[in-house]
């Protein structure tokens, strides 16, 4: 008896050890760790100009919340189609947070495209938290838990559906976590564009993206730099995986219309170009 208890004991160990693994590896997202890291540096946050005052009233859109598995509610902004769709696209913020100029893209993202009748919701991972100047931002980026995070998006995709073909799009901190969402996304996902985000490093994370890549880059940035994407393009590359690389002569937050001191309108059209053409594409191949 004492022989076979001890059995058991054994095993629920190892099975625990094995859960608690598993857990780690599935929110051990270090790339996004990485880019939430810079909200402590001077020059980052000084590269960032608090966003401009915007006078929004929403159109389109509403705020809507969603189920999340780990029993707090997650919260968006929606952009409905009229005649019902599973194409949705999925927009992430900036480490400003779920403001106004995001849902003011939001509704913008939605009008471009609304030939095709896609669903956009911009998804809010601060949890309702909104900064309106570089030190909060910092702070609120870097306080981001992973497993929290996750189980939103996780959410979002079961808010759209099981049947959902689902892009993503974000910049900035959002970029990093629009192609985490594509991962977690799966064999639903059709494409994701990143603008200026902390790229993947993990080959095994690489391998889980079962959709094109397109990356939007700045030849002046500071961070996401081009021997930082030349090794992306080399691991991607060897993941088998597809990642379409666009340049522009231009600083980090050139496409965020809010900066007043980056903001470049000449590459942020030509990059929103390429960005909705490939959206569009993705959306169309069966």
């Amino acid at each position: 008896m004492k022989k076979i208890t001890s059995v058991a004991i054994i095993i629920m160990l190892l099975y625990v050890h094995h859960a608690n693994a598993q857990t780690k590896s599935c929110c051990n997202l270090g790339a996004t760790n990485e880019f939430a890291m810079l909200g402590k540096s001077s020059d980052f946050q000084q590269a960032h100009s608090a966003p401009e005052a915007l006078n929004f009233t929403p159109t389109t859109g509403s705020d809507v919340t969603f189920a999340v598995a780990d029993g707090k509610n997650g919260s968006a902004y929606f952009v409905k189609t009229e005649i019902k769709s599973k194409k949705f696209l999925f927009v992430f913020h900036e480490w400003w947070g779920l403001n106004s100029h995001i849902k003011k893209e939001t509704e913008r993202l939605a009008a471009e495209l609304s030939r095709l009748e896609i669903n956009v919701i911009a998804i809010d991972l601060y949890d309702g938290k909104i900064a309106t100047n570089a030190d909060e931002a910092g702070k609120f980026m870097q306080e981001v838990n992973q497993e929290r995070a996750i189980a939103i998006i996780n959410g979002a995709i079961q808010y759209a559906g099981n049947d959902a073909e689902i892009q993503t799009i974000g910049w900035c901190f959002g970029g990093g976590w629009s192609l985490q969402a594509t991962i977690l996304a799966g064999k639903q996902s059709r494409g994701c564009v990143m603008y200026y985000g902390m790229p993947e490093k993990d080959i095994e994370r690489m391998k889980k993206i079962e959709s094109p890549i397109l990356g939007i880059f700045a030849s002046k940035d500071g961070w996401i730099n081009k021997p930082l994407i030349d090794e992306f393009e080399k691991q991607m590359k060897s993941a088998n995986k597809m990642l379409d690389v666009k340049w522009y002569d231009a600083d980090h937050a050139f496409a965020n219309p809010s900066n007043p001191s980056k903001y470049d309108k000449t590459a942020a059209d030509a990059a929103n170009k390429v960005a909705l053409d490939f959206i569009s594409t993705n959306f169309r191949i069966k």
